[in-house]
């Protein structure tokens, strides 16, 4: 395992320091900056244009936001069921990093803030008490209560979140482009999307993401200032909740010059365990049996209604300032979220199949929220129907006093309130040192998808969040927050869509690659034996050879430079005699290939590539063998001399790698290899270029 990390160190520390991008980074912060400064200097009119705008929003993009949820599970629901659902997330080779129950603990832990405690309680009981449709305080208005909270807090906006995750890593794993929203549009626009077009892009995800974490952390500050009145006196205000703001943004800036991921990732997967404690908690002291009934009916409720829900625009209601602060806001705070989200998704994916990737982040994280919801929504409005008027208005009308208000109701209130706030405060620090992270990364140019933006880079997002949520605390508290993630967020919807086809149609080109490799079988060249020849053994006896073989990197490089070299340069002096601009050469592992893509990332050492023009737009033909270090298999009892870690001669294609090893091939069997690649990308090209798609 340390070789391997030394390895890993080693690729980082070859690919270069990653650099500012400073048109993202002037652009980005520009526009947070003018907002923050008027939110400081003009409160009152800041919430007035606020609010103007949001009326706006609603009327005439309302619709928008309500059609794009809709797609969007739509969307990413095909591609699982599809046959794009076998496409990994990375080349061919590649498999997941983590294990199913590491990856699932993450996806949870991703999902999981102070937020979903501040609307789990307040939610239900405002639509219990003022339903959009229903009668208020029905049997009816009871059972769409959760269910709409379940549904805000559901499949629609972990689409949005998976969307981009599979986009982002397929693009980066599978195609080595940067890990960058742009790269998600390279399929539509081209080298365009390296301008100033996706420097534009770019600066939608980030303002998009600091408006979101800025959400969330004004919601938790203002939560939190609740639970230490309660338990410590605390006074309530802007000061005590500015001061959470600032603790959150200094723990950011420590981390980013001391290192303590580690550890915030520690004390996020405790907040997991913490907040699922708190829901047995309240489901085995409070009535067990009737929330567990409740349970039941919402998810079977909530199968009946999505449908419905999930297009409900109210064009014959008049509910348009429900829908602007519930269902819009949402949407809007997932969609200002989701490049956040889904680069962290895409970090944590690599090597998994879209189908694997789709389950996982829509079922998963929405177990867990109908746990969390149901318990505590049903529980605070069985409170209301028992006869506690007063909590159904501390609920409804002071949204941040109504999850401590619940706990009241049940024993050990001091305990269960400190541990609440405590996991609040830690997802609060959490959520503003990763967000600040993100920010960085999207306005650096990275060298290799490892990297992190600088550690001064993260201190300035740090600061400039910190700033635009006091401010927005200021303008107007919770309500300004809502304001400003739909405002802000509607840019980023267009792009989200932009992404939907920029994916689909480079997935459309990986399905007719798939498709012109019918009746070719990369790779049977290794299970033949080839032509007889000189000096070389039986083909069955080269076959036992390559099977019990484990080189070491200095055999890789003498077959790279000798035999290899050799069988490439004749397929070249062959294609050149038919008129094809062929050509071979040794190259850098990172270096680009003859395409308008970047160059691939992770990749170090010498390769060997040969190349062959087509014409002028056609995507070349390029065949390149690269050394890859990779654990030795243990076949049984069966002993093998050496260390864990052999070497690996892998071929790579404009696609990716494509999983076997030519180290040991024989003369003619590389040749093959390298003309049967030659005439499926051929095949390739009249299926996809010649049809003009």
């Amino acid at each position: 395992m340390s070789e391997s990390i030394a390895e890993e160190e080693k690729e980082l520390a070859n690919a270069g320091n990653p650099t500012v991008n400073w048109p993202v980074l002037i652009g980005a912060s520009a526009v947070i900056l003018v907002v923050t400064v008027f939110c400081l200097i003009s409160p009152s009119k800041a919430e007035s244009v606020f609010a103007a705008t949001v009326a706006w929003t609603t009327e005439w993009f309302g619709w928008y936001y309500i059609a794009l949820g809709s797609v969007t599970v739509a969307f990413v629901l095909f591609l699982a069921v599809s046959r794009y659902g076998r496409i990994r997330l990375g080349p061919e080779h590649s498999r997941p990093e983590f294990t199913t129950t590491e990856w699932a603990a993450m996806l949870f832990a991703a999902g999981i803030g102070t937020d979903l405690m501040f609307f789990a309680v307040n939610e239900p009981v405002v639509q219990f008490l003022t339903p959009p449709s229903a009668d208020p305080e029905s049997v009816q208005a009871a059972r769409e209560a959760t269910v709409w909270t379940m549904f805000h807090y559901g499949i629609t906006g972990w689409s949005m979140y998976a969307l981009m995750g599979m986009a982002l890593g397929y693009f980066a794993y599978r195609l080595n482009l940067p890990l960058a929203i742009r790269s998600s549009l390279y399929p539509i626009f081209g080298k365009w999307v390296f301008g100033p077009g996706g420097t534009a892009v770019d600066i939608a995800a980030v303002v998009g993401t600091m408006i979101g974490v800025a959400t969330s952390l004004g919601i938790g500050a203002v939560g939190l200032n609740v639970g230490l009145y309660l338990l410590f006196d605390f006074p309530q205000g802007l000061t005590v909740q500015i001061t959470l703001v600032t603790l959150c943004v200094i723990t950011a800036i420590i981390s980013s010059y001391t290192g303590v991921d580690r550890g915030i990732k520690f004390l996020s997967m405790l907040n997991l365990y913490v907040t699922i404690g708190l829901a047995l908690f309240i489901l085995f002291t409070g009535r067990t049996s009737f929330l567990l009934n409740a349970m039941v009916l919402n998810v079977g409720d909530f199968v009946r209604l999505f449908p419905e829900m999930t297009m409900q625009t109210f064009a014959f209601e008049d509910n348009q300032d429900w829908l602007a602060v519930w269902t819009l806001f949402f949407w809007a705070w997932w969609v200002a979220w989701s490049a956040f989200i889904g680069l962290f998704l895409a970090r944590i994916s690599r090597g998994r199949t879209i189908r694997e990737f789709v389950i996982g982040t829509l079922i998963l994280p929405f177990v867990y929220t109908v746990m969390w919801v149901t318990i505590f929504g049903n529980a605070a409005i069985d409170q209301i129907l028992q006869g506690d008027r007063e909590f159904g208005e501390v609920a409804s009308s002071s949204p941040e006093f109504g999850f401590y208000a619940l706990l009241q109701e049940h024993p050990w209130f001091t305990v269960m309130a400190f541990l609440a706030t405590a996991a609040g405060l830690l997802f609060n620090i959490t959520s503003g040192d990763s967000g600040a992270l993100v920010m960085a990364n999207l306005s650096s140019n990275l060298k290799h998808v490892q990297q992190d933006g600088a550690p001064n880079l993260r201190v300035f997002w740090a600061l400039l969040t910190g700033g635009l949520t006091v401010a927005m605390i200021s303008v107007g508290g919770i309500l300004a927050l809502q304001y400003a993630t739909v405002i802000m967020g509607l840019p980023f919807a267009i792009v989200i869509i932009l992404v939907m086809v920029g994916f689909m149609k480079a997935l459309r080109v990986e399905a007719k690659r798939e498709d012109s490799r019918a009746g070719f079988v990369p790779g049977l060249l290794s299970r033949r034996g080839g032509y007889p020849e000189h000096g070389r053994p039986l083909p069955w006896k080269s076959r036992v050879h390559r099977v019990m073989h484990f080189p070491d990197r200095e055999e890789v490089s003498e077959y790279l430079h000798g035999p290899a070299r050799t069988a490439l340069a004749e397929v070249v002096e062959e294609l050149r005699e038919h008129g094809a601009d062929a050509a071979v050469r040794l190259v850098e592992a990172s270096e680009a290939p003859p395409s308008d893509l970047p160059p691939s990332q992770g990749l170090t050492g010498e390769a060997l590539e040969l190349t062959v023009a087509i014409d002028e737009g056609v995507s070349p033909f390029v065949y390149r063998i690269s050394h890859e270090r990779v654990r030795r298999p243990v076949y049984g009892r069966l002993a093998v001399e050496g260390g864990d870690y052999y070497s690996r001669l892998e071929v790579f294609l404009t696609n990716g790698g494509q999983d076997y090893d030519v180290m040991d091939y024989s003369h003619a069997q590389l040749i093959d290899d390298v003309l049967d690649q030659y005439e499926q990308h051929m095949e390739f090209i009249r299926l996809h270029e010649g049809a003009g798609s």
